[in-house]
């Protein structure tokens, strides 16, 4: 029994060639959406790729941008057939070719889920990516005379900035690295020569963070070193009072921005993939009540469309066979013991000379 089975009129196989027509146009734009949410999330994870590790980051944009381009090219293609669909003359040509075309766009239609799901899914792979990259970014942050990192210190500067931050988990990370370059350090000065005396692996350690962390909202001046230091300050106890720094973690707030970015995204890829899918739908319905007029031979009567011919079961049954049965056609047997078709077949003697033959009788 077919799935979902509905009567078409003339009228009615019309319309719907001509709706499906002008949808198609509408998924060609909704694909070139799609490319350029793609385009902007790699540009934007790109923007701060100094500050990421090397990780497969770029997996859903990469993704993105694919299923655009791909759905330009087929919703192009759905629009052409279904323009072609609204005369069966001009069916017949597309005949053999809708069925394949509906099996590659509910592929297609898949792909696009897929992405969807994964904006919701990439959170973890990011963070991680975000933890390394800002831990190293930190770490190199004084080596502003060495080649290849000495523009992190303005990245960083820029990020905890813009983003209002501070610090990889917080602005207790500046405190385990120094952040201070050597060539600023005053080597005659006995203080500096303490900290460094003090430290096992000689760095030079404060109880700082640099000026990028203050926050220029705060109703007094900045204070980034000796934060933990209450009698260095007038009035201050670094355990109560609100520091006029900014306290949230860099990586928190990359991430929270990636975030919502991609939920958008998310969001936007799932009601293009339930647009896709009705797309389909009616692309289906098309196709089989065109299919179902040319067999019946009367182009002007009424014809049934469905969504399945026969029942979920039957048709998971039917394929599921074929995928078991693909290239068992042409399989020959090797095993000793086994039955061959041709064993107990005859042969003709055809190289046998002793055989009798008529001869014409002499006039």
């Amino acid at each position: 029994m077919a799935v979902l089975k509905v009567k078409f009129t003339k009228t009615k196989r019309d319309k719907l060639a001509q709706i499906l027509w002008i949808l198609n146009w509408v998924s060609v734009v909704s694909g070139i959406i799609l490319f350029s949410l793609g385009l902007f999330l790699k540009i934007e994870i790109k923007k701060r790729n100094e500050v990421m590790a090397k990780r497969d980051v770029n997996s859903v944009p990469n993704m993105l941008i694919s299923v655009g381009v791909i759905a330009c090219i087929i919703n192009f293609l759905g629009g052409k057939i279904c323009y072609d669909c609204s005369d069966a003359n001009k069916f017949s040509r597309w005949k053999l070719v809708m069925l394949p075309y509906i099996v590659c766009t509910f592929c297609f239609t898949f792909c696009i889920l897929v992405g969807s799901l994964m904006c919701y899914t990439m959170r973890n792979e990011l963070e991680e990516s975000l933890y390394l990259g800002l831990r190293d970014a930190i770490k190199f942050y004084k080596d502003t005379d060495i080649p290849g990192r000495c523009f992190l210190k303005k990245t960083v500067d820029m990020l905890q900035i813009g983003f209002q931050c501070c610090g990889n988990n917080g602005f207790r990370d500046w405190f385990e690295i120094q952040w201070v370059s050597p060539r600023y350090l005053n080597m005659a000065s006995k203080e500096v020569l303490d900290r460094l005396k003090s430290n096992v692996d000689g760095k030079f350690l404060v109880d700082g963070v640099p000026f990028s962390c203050c926050n220029p909202s705060s109703p007094r001046p900045c204070i980034q070193y000796q934060l933990t230091n209450n009698s260095a300050h007038y009035n201050y106890d670094f355990l109560t009072e609100e520091l006029n720094i900014w306290v949230k973690g860099c990586r928190e707030a990359l991430l929270d921005y990636y975030t919502a970015i991609m939920r958008s995204i998310g969001m936007a890829a799932l009601l293009i993939w339930l647009f896709e899918l009705s797309l389909l739908i009616g692309v289906r319905y098309l196709q089989t009540a065109m299919k179902n007029v040319l067999l019946l031979g009367d182009l002007e009567g009424e014809s049934d469309g469905w969504l399945l011919e026969n029942s979920f079961a039957e048709t998971a049954k039917y394929n599921i066979n074929i995928i078991k049965n693909l290239g068992k056609a042409n399989q020959i047997s090797t095993v000793s013991g086994m039955n061959d078709p041709n064993i107990d077949v005859q042969n003709t003697n055809c190289g046998k000379t002793n055989v009798t033959t008529k001869t014409i009788p002499a006039a």
